[in-house]
């Protein structure tokens, strides 16, 4: 045998192996009759595994795809925080500008609160989610977060003291993409980052406006069955988690990570440095990623939950590795299974399993 046969030889076991530890991992979204998943898996520039399992639709009998469109929940936020990156390398904007010289109408109290503060939750704004009651019936939009932050008296601590995961600071920065950009958010996204990359099927779902092609809709099991809870009072707010794509759009998404494609990798760098905090304080969380180390080499990793979908992504962009798992049901830990399959590609001489990480 050939040194080329050897190597293509021993590359498809290595490509069969996964694929078993994938699928085993992976069974319990593969029955027929519930809600599914999607699989993917990047290693060394290349797609080593896409799949996926179960329904999108239960009631419908429609299979999980590649090309499925998921939500992604707050998956979403390495978009927005894109688009602030893209508007800040065109001079639109800088990432220490306070926030109330770009967006009108906040409370007082939100002065002194930085872009960079909604990109790493260190703002100490409130939670818009906690002014909206479950028995609201009327979609709430990026728009409405001023109001709805305007109804506490102060914010939670002083900008940039400590960290506080904040989906109001990803709403906001929707808004200050479109104020600064003269664009509608979901166009803008569309413009600079969808369509250049390819990605054909990705939207930033506005309902009435806009279309997902392909769209799994959200489930929970429960005690009586299988429902579709697709939607919840607040799924209408984007910039936190509204963008839908498929593991096939996210495939060019994560090569474009990697061939710096959009963001050069200078400006990647500092959005992948979680900020030095005041008393030795911690975070790990930089624009739109949580960043940490992990077998002696970074770790990037994200969750997504919003009512009918679960969702993970890590990424260990010196390895070259990147697992995403997208779910169409409410509950479980996608991120664990990704870590587990991204742990095959690590040198185990650097460090044992990996410490679970959890939303």
């Amino acid at each position: 045998m050939t040194a080329l046969a050897l190597f293509a030889f021993t590359d498809r076991v290595h490509a069969q192996s996964i694929q078993r530890i994938a699928d085993s991992l992976m069974a319990t979204y593969a029955s027929p009759e519930g809600p599914g998943a999607s699989l993917l898996v990047v290693h060394n520039g290349r797609v080593e595994y896409m799949k996926g399992y179960g329904m999108a639709a239960v009631d419908t009998r429609i299979p999980v795809g590649a090309g499925t469109n998921f939500r992604l929940a707050s998956l979403s936020k390495q978009f927005t925080a894109t688009a602030v990156m893209l508007l800040e390398a065109d001079g639109k904007l800088r990432y220490d500008d306070d926030i109330t010289t770009l967006l009108p109408n906040l409370p007082a109290f939100v002065h002194g609160v930085t872009v960079r503060n909604l990109l790493n939750h260190t703002s100490g704004l409130p939670d818009y989610e906690d002014f909206v009651p479950d028995t609201q019936t009327v979609q709430v939009h990026d728009a409405d977060i001023p109001l709805l932050i305007a109804r506490a008296t102060a914010p939670k601590f002083t900008a940039g003291t400590k960290y506080d995961y904040s989906n109001t600071g990803y709403g906001l920065l929707a808004l200050i993409v479109e104020r600064v950009s003269g664009q509608r958010y979901a166009d803008f996204l569309r413009a600079r980052i969808f369509t250049p990359l390819a990605m054909t099927k990705t939207v930033a779902l506005e309902e009435g406006r806009s279309v997902v092609a392909q769209r799994a809709y959200g489930h929970n099991i429960g005690q009586y069955g299988i429902r579709r809870t697709d939607q919840s009072n607040t799924s209408a707010v984007l910039g936190d988690g509204g963008i839908y794509s498929s593991v096939i759009d996210l495939a060019k998404w994560d090569r474009a990570l990697e061939q710096h494609t959009l963001v050069s990798a200078a400006a990647q760098q500092v959005a992948w440095t979680p900020p030095s905090l005041p008393n030795g304080a911690k975070t790990d969380y930089g624009f739109g990623w949580f960043v940490d180390r992990d077998h002696g080499t970074m770790r990037l990793r994200h969750h997504g939950e919003s009512r009918g979908f679960t969702n993970g992504i890590i990424r260990y962009p010196e390895k070259r590795v990147t697992v995403i798992i997208l779910t169409n049901r409410s509950g479980g830990a996608p991120w664990d299974i990704a870590q587990r399959i991204a742990e095959v590609y690590l040198d185990p001489s650097t460090g044992g399993a990996s410490a679970a990480w959890r939303p």
